[in-house]
C-alpha cells in the first residue's frame, strides 16, 4: 500500500509539474515571442485604414463582386467567404457537378472581364481553394480582370496594371509556390488612390 502510494504521489506532482509547464509557462512563452518578433502576425494580420477602422485581414479573402473592384478565386467556406466555416468543395476530378459548376464559372468569367468565348481561363479563377479562405489570385487572373476594373473605375488601364505589379508578392522563400496578388490589398490600393464615381 505504501508503494501505491508513493507512486500516485509521484505522478499526481509529475502532472501538477507539466500543467503548469505545458498549458501555463510554454503558451505564455510562445504568446510573448510572438507578440515581440510579430505584433502584427500574430494579432491575425489586421488591416487598417486611415480612420482606424478594421478593414480585414491580409490572410482571409473577403468577397468583392462590383466591377470596380478585383475579385478574389471562388470560396466554398460556409455561405462563400465564411472564415468559421473553412472548407473546400471537397468535390473529386471525377465529380460532375464539379466539372458543371467550373463550366458555368468559366463562362461567367469570361462574360464580367469582357474576354472572348474561348479566352484561357486561370484555374483560380474559376475554382476555390482547399480553405475556401485564400487572399490571394494569380497574376494571371489579376491581368485578365484589370480592364474591367479601370473601365469601371475610369482609370487607365497603365495605373491599374501598375498596382497589380506593385502588389505582386513572390514565391515564399523564393521558391515555394507562384507568385499572387492580395485582392483586400489590391483593391484598397484601388480606393485610396481613386474617387468614388
Amino acid at each position: 500500500m505504501k508503494a501505491f502510494l508513493l507512486e500516485l504521489k509521484a505522478s499526481v506532482l509529475l502532472t501538477a509539474v507539466l500543467v503548469v509547464l505545458l498549458c501555463g509557462a510554454y503558451p505564455l512563452a510562445v504568446w510573448v515571442g510572438a507578440q515581440t518578433l510579430f505584433p502584427g502576425k500574430a494579432n491575425g494580420s489586421l488591416i487598417v485604414d486611415q480612420d482606424g477602422a478594421v478593414r480585414g485581414s491580409a490572410l482571409l479573402a473577403q468577397n468583392f463582386s462590383s466591377d470596380r473592384c478585383f475579385q478574389p478565386r471562388p470560396s466554398a467556406a460556409g455561405t462563400g467567404y465564411d472564415a468559421t466555416s473553412s472548407s473546400g468543395t471537397n468535390l473529386g476530378p471525377t465529380s460532375q457537378k464539379l466539372a458543371d459548376s467550373i463550366k458555368a464559372a468559366v463562362v461567367a468569367y469570361r462574360t464580367a472581364n469582357g474576354l472572348a468565348a474561348d479566352a484561357p481561363v486561370p484555374a483560380d479563377a474559376v475554382t476555390s481553394s482547399g480553405s475556401g479562405l485564400d487572399p490571394h489570385i494569380s497574376v494571371a487572373n489579376a491581368e485578365l480582370q484589370a480592364l474591367r476594373v479601370a473601365k469601371a473605375r475610369g482609370l487607365p488601364l497603365d495605373t491599374v496594371r501598375a498596382l497589380i505589379a506593385r502588389h505582386t508578392e513572390g514565391r515564399d522563400l523564393g521558391v515555394l509556390g507562384e507568385p499572387g496578388v492580395n485582392v483586400l490589398l489590391l483593391n484598397l490600393a484601388l480606393d485610396r488612390g481613386t474617387t468614388a464615381k
